[in-house]
């Protein structure tokens, strides 16, 4: 059994491997906890944009429809008269540094998520390792964009957001430890 089909059977349930690797969750809790305290009170930089930020993310780690939801609402603000921008990290692609995702793009380069969402939305879509980075290329790219959404950035927390948006489905929390032992990304 590969390690992406082992990981959410563990996280099900409070099993015994679960339980061994429930000290590290604390660890990771406390960890992530420190660097959102730290983020809160101004002792990591916040990036303000000058436009309206939504963030879509999840609090458990795995997909759960934030790019579905994000395409969503990027056609719906569209189809409202805004003019979106949307920002991702590129997961699974080669993307560090900030760039557009074109729609006839290659995924290996940036990642199917962003592929599908530069192919389906209609708006620029820009992916890099730092959301604000990719935030502000496509702003001054794109400065008719009147507002950002932020595919699964919901721990990335140097990107000042307006509105966060979590996902769930309908696994829920499952066992509701934190990383390793459970899914939970945070608190």
């Amino acid at each position: 059994m590969s390690a992406a089909r082992a990981l959410p059977e563990l996280w099900r349930r409070r099993g015994p491997l679960a339980c061994l690797l429930w000290p590290l969750s604390l660890l990771f809790r406390l960890v992530s906890g420190i660097r959102r305290a730290a983020f809160r009170h101004g002792l990591l930089a916040v990036q303000r944009l000058p436009v309206p930020v939504v963030v879509i993310g999840n609090i458990i780690a795995g997909g759960a429809g934030k790019t579905p939801l994000t395409l969503h609402l990027a056609q719906a603000l569209a189809a409202l008269g805004h003019r979106p921008l949307i920002v991702t990290r590129g997961h699974g692609g080669r993307a560090g540094r900030a760039r557009q995702v074109s729609p006839d793009g290659d995924a290996a380069g940036c990642g199917d998520g962003a592929l599908l969402l530069a192919r389906r939305s209609g708006v620029p879509v820009w992916v890099g390792r730092m959301r604000a980075e990719a935030a502000r290329a496509g702003l001054a790219q794109h400065p008719e964009c009147d507002v950002v959404l932020c595919d699964d950035g919901l721990q990335h927390y140097a990107l000042a957001r307006d509105i966060e948006i979590a996902v769930i489905d309908r696994r829920g929390l499952m066992n509701g430890f934190h990383l390793p032992a459970g899914p939970l990304r945070e608190a």
